[in-house]
């Protein structure tokens, strides 16, 4: 799978991990920064990480912030994004199953690496259900995105 990656100051450490570790994984990685601690404004990685996914040359994407929240909002300002802002193990499979999230955003200040790995683990590996109900409530959203 490829995955688009970018961070912001507050998240480039985790970023830089979960990079390596995925491509151990035998995932194709893209790196849209940034790769220090000096201050920089997360809309902008978003939206480049955003972009690659909406276009198709990206099969999913990770943000890293400090919380994740901002990644996350600005992420799905993106037409074609549905970003989940993930913290805990079951949200991450859930959002996979139930929303086909395609991007990822956490916060490296809230969560540690081991519980970061595992979370990327379990979203890149959990596949849409195609649930009759998923299905309708997603286009419901793809409907809000165009008023």
């Amino acid at each position: 799978m490829k995955i688009a990656i970018g961070a912001d100051h507050a998240g480039f450490r985790l970023k830089d991990e979960l990079k390596e570790l995925m491509g151990q994984w035998g995932h194709q990685v893209e790196d849209f920064g940034c790769s220090c601690g000096d201050s920089v404004d997360y809309p902008d990685f978003a939206e480049q990480v955003c972009k690659q996914v909406v276009a198709g040359t990206a099969d999913r994407g990770i943000l890293i912030c400090g919380t994740g929240i901002g990644m996350s909002i600005a992420a799905n300002k993106i037409h074609g994004i549905r970003c989940a802002l993930v913290h805990d193990l079951f949200s991450a499979k859930a959002t996979r199953e139930h929303n086909d999230t395609n991007v990822l955003a956490m916060g490296e200040r809230v969560i540690g690496p081991g519980v970061a790995q595992e979370i990327v683990k379990i979203w890149l590996e959990t596949e849409f259900s195609h649930g009759p109900r998923h299905v309708n409530r997603i286009a419901k959203l793809s409907q809000l995105e165009g008023k």
